[in-house]
């Protein structure tokens, strides 16, 4: 595993604005990061498919899915003092939003730096002070002062998409990344650091790399990747939310720099209990850490891929990313380097027996 090709990788396409429905940007990226990996095609609803060089016909095919899109938001309507009103795109919490930059994208393609703002405290009664924070108490100021401005000169219209205003970096001392949409950019830094470990590596199954659009808001792109792909069994990889500072320490299953954690069940999936023993008993003996997780809220790719076509057999390998669904994330090096490890590894005993026993 290339390390500093890993790194740059995360922060590459980490830094690509990409909303659900407009993952554009983030594919370029994807492509060129994996331009020597296979042949790239594209459907409809912009999912992006990366099929090996080396597969070969009639083996069991792997899917190894991530997600391309973020987190973000979306312009409303334009009020007449320029203020922006918007909506958001996936889940928010609505007090991790304001007294943030974010990026709004023209009718030109160019990002515009705005501020979530909301009213001056200076201005606001004790009654609204106390109030819950709403994102209807929230607006995108550009710095216009109508909305001429803001529709003629800055070229920002209705239903722009908007992004966190966030740079990713890497702090070598420690081995963490900060930066925005960890969930799940680094899935599909995982995807492509997998096939690249296995580049000129005769398999027993074929190998397509899935970068599905649309997952925030419903899984939806993934719905039409299982069906297109066909799998025969599949690893996806998200980039999952940490706990380990917001629970007590004998709950915490998704622990920074424990490993990749290894979810059996959400609202969505239950994980093949199967697969899922065939990946921890090989991780243990490969000595590669994993962190097992029960969840009882959220979901996954896995949900809609484990229930296609006749089933297909799916286990998720979540990198924990400390504060997802905010401007900021935190994960560490460490375990995106083990979850590559550990698929790498499973993919390298990969065979149509072993597939059967699922």
């Amino acid at each position: 595993m290339n390390t500093q090709d890993l790194i740059q990788s995360i922060k590459r396409i980490s830094d690509a604005n990409g909303i659900s429905g407009f993952e554009d940007e983030v594919l370029s990226v994807i492509r060129e990061e994996g331009a020597d990996l296979g042949t790239f095609t594209e459907d409809r609803i912009r999912n992006l498919y990366l099929y090996r060089h080396e597969n070969k016909t009639g083996l069991p095919i792997v899917q190894l899915n991530s997600h391309t899109d973020e987190v973000g938001f979306m312009v409303k309507a334009i009020r007449p003092d320029g203020m922006i009103e918007f909506i958001t795109i996936g889940g928010w919490i609505p007090t991790n939003v304001p007294a943030h930059m974010v990026r709004i994208r023209n009718k030109d393609g160019v990002y515009i730096p705005a501020v979530v703002a909301s009213k001056p405290p200076h201005f606001m009664s004790e009654a609204e002070k106390k109030a819950p924070l709403e994102i209807t108490n929230l607006v995108l100021d550009v710095g216009a002062s109508s909305s001429d401005e803001v529709i003629h000169d800055y070229r920002i219209g209705i239903a722009a998409p908007v992004v966190p205003e966030v740079t990713c970096t890497y702090d070598e001392k420690h081995g963490l990344f900060i930066g925005k949409a960890f969930d799940c950019r680094i899935g599909c830094a995982s995807t492509l650091a997998t096939l690249k470990d296995l580049q000129g590596t005769e398999l027993k199954v074929n190998l397509v790399g899935d970068f599905s659009s649309q997952e925030e808001v419903g899984t939806r792109g993934s719905i039409v990747s299982a069906n297109t792909i066909k799998a025969d069994l599949a690893i996806v990889f998200e980039g999952c939310p940490a706990d380990d500072t917001v629970v007590p320490a004998y709950q915490a299953q998704t622990c920074l720099k424990k490993g990749p954690m290894l979810r059996h069940i959400d609202s969505r999936m239950i994980t093949n209990p199967r697969f899922q023993r065939y990946a921890l008993d090989l991780a243990e003996q490969l000595g590669i850490p994993v962190q097992e997780a029960v969840r009882s809220a959220g979901a996954t790719n896995g949900a809609p891929i484990h229930l296609a076509n006749d089933g297909i057999p799916a286990i998720v390998i979540g990198v924990p990313v400390r504060y997802a669904h905010t401007h900021y994330g935190i994960s560490a090096l460490y375990d995106v380097e083990q979850a590559v490890r550990l698929a790498k590894e499973i993919l390298l005993r990969m065979d149509n027996q072993i597939i059967r026993s699922f």
